[in-house]
């Protein structure tokens, strides 16, 4: 289906956020030295004049201290006494300039672990038409929006294995590149959310250039 970037189209995202049954962060449990972290899936409107709905994702930037130059969605660490949603608007305005508030969250999705020692909490965020985009140098090197129609495409995501570990690699195809988990596990989440299924993603493998 189509999503037009308009109010009904935010409605339905609320639904399925909504009727979409999130495990709680103890199932299942995190281990103790992992650290809370929380990314915004920000839903703008695509680029191609359109209409349709699209989602932020970034390039990390080069001086940045990890994962410098990786795919990811806008988010980091929460701040002691943070909780996820006030973690991801806030780094949505420190990347981006993106100033949302509560009322603009739609849900939240599964919690994923990473293999660098991270809890990340998906936020659904609505930005509207007011997503006037200002990239913080510093943190980000490029933004793109990426359309809704393209994350549901049969040939969006594939599965690899690797010699590494026992678990899948998962991999988003997007403009002829490789987007791995977490970036794309989360996405994949949200893609399933959006047809209305509780598809589970915290099994799903990073490369082991994402290890560290």
């Amino acid at each position: 289906m189509g999503w037009p970037f308009d109010d009904a189209t935010r409605r339905n995202i609320l639904a399925r956020c909504a009727a979409f049954t999130r495990l709680p962060a103890s199932a299942p449990a995190p281990a103790p030295a992992l650290k809370r972290a929380a990314v915004a899936i920000a839903l703008v409107e695509a680029e191609d004049g359109a209409g349709g709905t699209a989602l932020l994702l970034t390039l990390r930037a080069a001086g940045l201290r990890a994962h410098r130059g990786q795919w990811a969605l806008p988010g980091g660490r929460c701040d002691a006494g943070e909780t996820q949603i006030e973690a991801g608007l806030r780094e949505l305005a420190e990347e981006l300039g993106l100033a949302l508030t509560p009322d603009d969250v739609l849900g939240l999705l599964d919690d994923y672990p990473t293999r660098s020692g991270y809890l990340i909490t998906p936020v659904v965020v609505w930005a509207g038409t007011r997503a006037a985009i200002s990239p913080n140098p510093a943190e980000v090197a490029s933004v793109h929006r990426i359309a809704l129609d393209q994350i549901e495409r049969p040939d969006a995501f594939d599965f690899v294995a690797i010699p590494e570990s026992t678990r899948r690699v998962i991999r988003f195809h997007h403009a002829g590149r490789l987007i791995h988990a977490p970036t794309a596990a989360l996405i994949y989440q949200f893609r399933e959310v959006l047809a209305g299924r509780d598809t589970r993603v915290a099994e799903l493998e990073q490369p082991v250039f994402a290890w560290k």
